[in-house]
């Protein structure tokens, strides 16, 4: 009989962010193992955005608080559809809100100790 390996959890972000550095804290606090993917250094593809948006929407990963979404001009900002967010988040990945954090089970974006805290119990992980 196999046994049921546990779910990879890996947290997307940006070494320098720290949301992400909170969020990697937070983990390691918790005597949770995780991969760190640095989506500067370690690459971003549309297959990860394709799967994201699958289970959050391309709304919901797309930073609007980020001072990269600033710096994008009004217009193209005011027609952005998941094409052209798909574009700019490869581009700049600092568009992407931070972390992403994903197994197979389940994707949380963004970190808050009590959010994450409470999803964590809920997934059993």
């Amino acid at each position: 009989m196999r046994t049921k390996e546990r779910d990879v959890l890996t947290v997307y972000g940006i070494r320098s962010c720290d949301t992400c550095r909170k969020a990697g804290k937070y983990l390691d606090a918790h005597n949770i193992e995780f991969e760190f993917h640095d989506l500067r250094e370690d690459g971003l593809d549309i297959q990860m955005l394709e799967r994201w948006t699958q289970r959050i929407g391309w709304q919901r990963l797309l930073n609007k608080q980020s001072l990269s979404w600033r710096k994008i001009p009004e217009v193209d900002r005011n027609d952005m559809d998941r094409d052209r967010a798909f574009a700019a988040m490869l581009d700049t990945p600092t568009l992407i809100k931070r972390p992403v954090i994903e197994t197979d089970k389940f994707i949380s974006v963004g970190f808050s100790e009590k959010r994450f805290g409470d999803f964590l119990d809920e997934h059993d992980i």
